[in-house]
Formats: C-alpha cells, structure tokens, sequence
C-alpha cells in the first residue's frame, strides 16, 4: 500500500490508467447504462453531484449501495449482483481496498468498462479486468472528463 493508502503494484504511474482514448470510448461508445456503487440519496456526496451529470449527459444512473435507496428517481440496489438487466459502466465510488472486489463483480455480471473514482487505485484490480477484455479507468472522474475532452452522448 502506498503513502495515500492506495494499493499500489508499483510500475507505470496512475496516468497510464487514464488515456484519453478509453475515456472518449467508455463514455461514448460502450453503453449508456451506468451502475454507480456507492451511490445513495445523500446530496452532499460526490457520487450523487457525478450520477446528476451521467444523467444529464444521456447515461441511465442505477444506485448500488447496501441501503438499495432509489435515486433519481431511479430503483437502487444492495450488490451488483442484484441488478436485473446488464449494467454497461461500473462506476465505483468507494475506496482503494474494497474497490479490486468491486471491479471483480463488474466482471462477474458481464460489464463492458469500469470506473474507478479519483483517489481510488489498484493496479492488480486493473491488471485482472484488462486480461477479461473490459476497458477500465482509474482516478478520473466522468463529471470532470465529459466537459474536458467535449464528449457527446
């Protein structure tokens, strides 16, 4: 674990996770059902400010959290696992350490791509999602990236 308490694997740093490329292809290409974990109905996170602007950028947002609370107006769920149709983006909104079991369980239920927010690393949680043929994004942020490179729904 490195200073910031991130799993670190040591390697290229955390920009080579985040090329601009992947970006463009995840938010644009890969799906418009996005599954938030971590997501509640608390306004003052920064998953509920990020989920408005999936929203807003065409992207259907579904809450998972253990709470399973429906947010913006839309029905949430405990696990991943619970989600009764395909999820295309896993956006992951919790830290480091839980995060690698997070991108597993993208995997598991046949995600396309997964999201991991800034401040949340794991390098062997990418090498693994890499090798199951999902595109993956480490420590960016799609709210901060849409206005960035101009992306379009």
């Amino acid at each position: 674990m490195n200073a910031d308490g991130n799993t670190d694997g040591g390697g290229a740093g955390v920009d080579a996770y985040a090329d601009d490329a992947t970006i463009r292809r995840i938010l644009q290409d890969t799906g418009d059902t996005w599954a938030v974990v971590g997501l509640s109905g608390n306004r003052s996170r920064a998953a509920y400010g990020v989920a408005e602007v999936l929203r807003r950028f065409g992207k259907r947002v579904v809450p998972v959290h253990p709470k399973a609370e429906t947010v913006h107006g839309e029905q949430g769920y405990a696990s991943l696992a619970d989600v009764p149709f395909p999820v295309d983006v896993v956006d992951v909104f919790v830290n480091s350490e839980l995060a690698g079991a997070v991108a597993d369980e993208a995997v598991a239920v046949g995600a396309k791509a997964v999201w991991f927010q800034l401040g949340v690393v794991d390098r062997e949680a990418y090498r693994r999602t890499r090798a199951a043929g999902l595109d993956m994004i480490m420590d960016r942020c799609p709210a901060i990236e849409i206005p960035r490179l101009g992306a379009r729904a």
